[in-house]
């Protein structure tokens, strides 16, 4: 008896249902949100125990890294855990509050002045590069940046961008059985991939990254501000961040905002901060320690 064998065309409409199906499966698990504060609606397809557990992962390869070295320098560490807790606080009478009362939060200073960033991942797990101290200046400053952090971990950007990409992935390789469908050549199917890829990358995946950015700096503004913190400050950590960056790409290509956008935006906000900001105990605020030697070196907080 002769072997049936499927002919290309079945075999490729076979992969399109399976992969139609994985992408129902996924779907099915997903979840539709809004963020509480700006009403984006949200995509995400990660549980939130997973999340923090990939944060808590990433966390602790982190510091098995033998460069990375955590301060132990009082001057440095105090004002970053004395400004925490009081973003940890607000955070906890925020929108948010639900999640970040489950969060294990805990508070790291990285000795590394040559980098300017700052962290909070899923679960509630920060570090600050003694690097941003310069940027930050003070503690008004430092509040502005982990307020961004944290809200980043508590508004699940990363979930959101884990989710993203799964689609985005799903949607190519539905392209390439549609292309090889149609009979097209493997070096014209390859150049289309990759056309298509850059397209997904240009049009989705990073205006949704900024999306992710602008709202971070909207959330921590008004966070920094129920915590204590001037908020007029991230106007200046953003100022100074713009003398010292050079060759920033352009705004379409870039996962962040440029820096005059998130100037004008902050701007555009301040408003409704600073009346939180005058209701609300003020936090003392003092310089941050200088670091040593200065540096040039400009990378952009996440």
């Amino acid at each position: 008896m002769q072997s049936l064998s499927l002919a290309p065309s079945h075999r490729s409409s076979n992969r399109m249902i399976q992969c139609g199906l994985l992408c129902v499966m996924l779907a099915s698990v997903a979840s539709c949100t809004s963020n509480p504060y700006t009403h984006r609606s949200q995509f995400i397809m990660v549980p939130q125990s997973y999340e923090n557990q990939m944060g808590e992962q990433a966390y602790d390869q982190l510091f098995k890294n033998p460069k990375v070295v955590m301060s132990k320098d009082p001057r440095e560490i105090e004002p970053v855990e004395r400004v925490a807790k009081r973003i940890i606080e607000a955070a906890k009478h925020s929108k948010y509050a639900e999640r970040a009362k489950h969060f294990d939060w805990e508070v790291t200073v990285i000795k590394d002045d040559k980098t300017k960033n700052a962290f909070a991942l899923p679960g509630g797990k920060i570090a600050v590069y003694t690097g941003i101290f310069p940027m930050a200046k003070n503690e008004a400053g430092l509040a502005a940046i982990l307020g961004h952090e944290v809200t980043h971990a508590l508004a699940r950007h990363g979930a959101e961008r884990m989710s993203q990409g799964m689609v985005a992935q799903f949607g190519l390789t539905a392209a390439s059985v549609a292309l090889q469908t149609q009979g097209i050549s493997p070096p014209i199917n390859q150049l289309a991939m990759q056309a298509l890829g850059l397209g997904t990358k240009v049009g989705v995946l990073l205006p949704f990254s900024r999306k992710h950015e602008s709202e971070a700096d909207e959330v921590g503004l008004l966070m920094a501000a129920q915590a204590g913190y001037d908020p007029r400050e991230a106007v200046r950590i953003w100022q100074r961040m713009m003398r010292a960056s050079k060759g920033q790409p352009p705004e379409f290509m870039s996962t962040h905002p440029a820096n005059q956008t998130r100037i004008a935006d902050l701007e555009k906000w301040m408003p409704q901060a600073m009346a939180i900001y005058n209701q609300v105990p003020k936090a003392p605020v003092a310089n941050l320690p200088p670091i040593s030697p200065p540096t040039s070196q400009m990378d952009s907080p996440p």
